[in-house]
């Protein structure tokens, strides 16, 4: 299909807000209809460019004047791909298509209708107490969001051809907002808009109407049906909302007189910008293009940013890894240098004035973010509008964000060189990160470690020093510090040092601190001999749990020590340290279960090979009054060979399904003691510091007042603010224990909180 969007490139004009629809199409249609022999290309084109769904669907319709087959296979292609979806994108977009192709009079108005009908129904159906299953709404939810959708493009079509059915659809939607739970959500908000959009007569600027100019061709042409039959399925809630995730409304950053449209338009353009956002994953050079140039009238600058930026900040998590949507931004302001960097800079700005409100898994996305874009245009930003932070308390939400932003900018360039860049603002130097390499204790040559890094450097074995560390230093000195300062100091060249140091020499490390107590003082000489670097003291700790040098236990443990306790509100390290924890022992067990199904592929592919030869052997015909062997003698020897091949592996490909699976069972269990023991300490630390009293509220929101509390008040708030986010994102791993946590964590930690 990317070769046929190709072809339709080359060979038909680009349409967008001012083409003349007519002649785009006649061209295309001249060009192009001969050659669609196969209708799902063309169903596909439509599913990967649905801002263009309008341009497609009358293109259907005008072969199907010519051709009524070719248009029943696109209408039936698009009521399979339709029951088949499996996402929610998807089932939205041919929601559309089908719109449009009753717009252009390939599809009966009444058979729209219908699938309307069963969709409401089925959402009503949902709710009911007593008949359906009502923690299943968010799939409710969607069927409605669905029908709501669709009405920009096509509600003036079936108002006058169908104007009794859609009205009765109309009450549905009515009835259903009614009784669903109350929630004010994205739901609430589509069907004020379309309210809004009834009350004007349905008529909508960002939305093109092809099919007018067409419509004295396109009555002539046979109008096909459709069904969709639908059934919800499942019984959890948890389950329902994985399957059909609530839909967020989008950031306001910006007020409405900046994107001057009407409420449905945004939404309209919105569709559009996450329909692009979604195809284009991974092309962002692609996606930019698109993301400019789309059939509307009017400037969207700003509702591009605060599209873009909603999806980048959206929880749990984005629908997409973060960089991509930075180098979106990125492209996007080399593709609109004029507007769109302007626009960006107003994002950020509005969003730093509201930085204590925002959730503190946003806060980090947006510190990564930032830095990250700044790195691609030479550091410049007017920090002199920032330097009043410098005089706010260490914990104030806005110092803390420039202070994150500016540390993660030296490590993607150098202290020097950010320095530089905020001359304007030489307030703001206390906030830059230390500056300095490592800290090593024992730079003045002390006799030890001086005598340990030459074996070292001699390349002793692991075994000869670790003998060496018994006999000199532990009886006298105590190892550890001497040994993991020296280690630690010559692998501090580069990252290719650190690793041969721990390769080569983990076991001394693994003799040294054997039990938890010791790796705790491993983590602290870690700790300190680069508290001049943050980047490079997360990286080493990363580096030893990979090793299993030490373990994600002690890591929490660790981060739950006094002294990074005090920190928690101030920086982000031991928050990124324990992120990786928790995410290099949930993609352990990811691997190891994607290892596990393709052991047992194998196993199953040497299982079919032994039947086959079996099944063939048995396959016999009567010569002569004789029975004989039916198959081919080549067939038979080649099924042979496969046979015997995989009678060879089956045994070493089991004993390995059997080890990978025993890995798989103690990293779970593994799994359920790193969140227990997490939640627990999350648990302990809050119950110390939680104010006795209500924390003060805002009167607007009811919220706590972020920029009118105590530091203790704000350490609380941060570290809930983590506790949250831990718990989004690592939903389904904590899931599974959820009866242990509740009794033991979240009980008596809520009741308090």
């Amino acid at each position: 299909w990317r070769a046929l969007l190709l072809r339709i490139g080359d060979k038909c004009a680009e349409y967008g807000g001012s083409t003349d629809f007519k002649d785009h199409i006649d061209t295309c249609f001249g060009v192009l209809w001969r050659e669609f022999e196969n209708s799902e290309l063309l169903l596909q084109c439509a599913e990967q460019l649905p801002y263009k769904v309008p341009f497609y669907a009358v293109l259907v319709g005008l072969i199907n004047l010519e051709d009524e087959g070719f248009a029943k296979r696109v209408v039936d292609a698009s009521q399979l791909s339709l029951q088949e979806a499996l996402d929610c994108s998807r089932i939205r977009i041919m929601m559309r298509f089908l719109t449009g192709l009753m717009c252009s009079k390939v599809l009966l108005p009444v058979s729209i209708i219908g699938v309307f009908e069963t969709l409401l129904s089925s959402a009503l159906k949902t709710i009911d107490e007593k008949v359906g299953n009502p923690s299943w709404q968010s799939c409710a939810d969607f069927y409605v969001t669905c029908i709501l959708s669709c009405l920009p493009w096509g509600a003036a079509e079936l108002i006058e051809q169908a104007p009794d059915e859609f009205e009765r659809v109309m009450a549905g939607v009515q009835s259903y907002l009614s009784i669903r739970f109350n929630l004010t959500d994205f739901l609430d908000d589509l069907w004020n808009r379309i309210q809004i959009l009834s009350n004007n007569g349905w008529k909508v600027n960002s939305v093109p109407l092809p099919h007018l100019s067409f419509e004295a061709q396109l009555v002539a042409g046979k109008c096909h049906r459709i069904i969709c039959p639908v059934q919800p399925d499942g019984k959890e809630k948890h389950e329902a909302d994985l399957k059909y995730p609530q839909r967020i409304r989008r950031l306001n950053i910006f007020p409405s007189s900046k994107a001057e449209m009407q409420p449905i338009d945004r939404f309209v353009v919105e569709e559009y910008l996450l329909d692009v956002l979604l195809f284009f994953n991974g092309c962002r050079k692609e996606c930019a293009s698109y993301m400019v140039g789309l059939p509307v009238p009017f400037r969207y600058e700003y509702l591009m940013a605060e599209t873009i930026l909603s999806q980048l900040l959206l929880l749990p998590q984005p629908p997409f890894k973060p960089i991509y949507y930075t180098l979106v931004i990125i492209d996007l302001c080399k593709a609109l240098p004029g507007a769109f960097p302007a626009v960006v800079a107003g994002a950020v700005r509005a969003l730093f004035e509201r930085i204590a409100d925002l959730d503190m898994e946003c806060r980090t996305r947006l510190i990564l973010w930032f830095s990250h874009h700044l790195a691609n245009f030479k550091y410049i930003w007017q920090w002199e509008e920032w330097s009043h932070v410098k005089d706010l308390p260490k914990w104030a939400p806005q110092r803390v964000f420039v202070q994150e932003v500016l540390e993660r900018e030296v490590r993607l360039s150098y202290w020097e060189r950010i320095k530089q860049s905020i001359e304007n603002a030489p307030s703001l130097e206390e906030l830059l990160p230390p500056k300095g390499g490592p800290n090593f204790k024992y730079g003045d040559g002390q006799e030890l470690s001086a005598e340990f890094s030459n074996m070292v450097r001699g390349r002793k074995s692991a075994r000869e020093i670790t003998s060496w560390i018994v006999e000199n230093i532990i009886p006298v000195h105590g190892a550890l510090e001497v040994a993991i300062q020296t280690l630690l100091n010559i692998g501090s060249k580069s990252f290719t040092h650190l690793i041969t140091v721990l390769e080569r020499y983990g076991q001394v490390i693994v003799k040294l601190c054997p039990d938890e107590d010791n790796q705790l003082l491993l983590l602290d000489e870690v700790a300190s001999y680069w508290k001049s670097n943050t980047q490079m003291s997360v990286i080493v700790i990363d580096r030893m749990m990979g090793y299993r040098l030490i373990s994600n236990l002690a890591i929490i443990d660790w981060v739950f020590s006094p002294h990074n306790v005090e920190q928690f509100h101030i920086s982000d390290r031991s928050w990124e340290v324990l992120r990786n924890a928790v995410n290099k022992t949930c993609n352990r067990i990811s691997d190891l279960r994607k290892e596990c199904v393709s052991l047992r592929k194998s196993v199953l592919s040497a299982e079919k090979a032994k039947e086959d030869l079996e099944a063939a052997e048995s396959k016999l015909e009567v010569v002569d009054g004789q029975p004989v062997q039916a198959e081919k003698p080549g067939r038979l020897k080649r099924l042979k060979g496969f046979a015997e091949k995989a009678k060879d592996e089956a045994t070493s490909i089991g004993e390995s399904l059997e080890a990978k699976e025993a890995l798989l069972t103690r990293a779970l269990e593994e799994n359920k003691a790193l969140f227990i023991l997490l939640y627990k300490r999350l648990s302990n630390v809050l119950m110390e510091r939680l104010p006795p009293g209500p924390m003060e509220v805002d009167n607007d929101n009811g919220q706590p007042n972020a920029y009118n509390i105590g530091e203790q008040e704000q350490w609380c708030l941060c570290t809930l603010g983590y506790v949250k986010a831990f718990s989004r994102q690592y939903a389904s791993e904590i899931w599974p224990h959820i009866d242990a946590l509740e009794s033991e964590v979240f009980h008596p930690l809520f009741s308090r909180a």
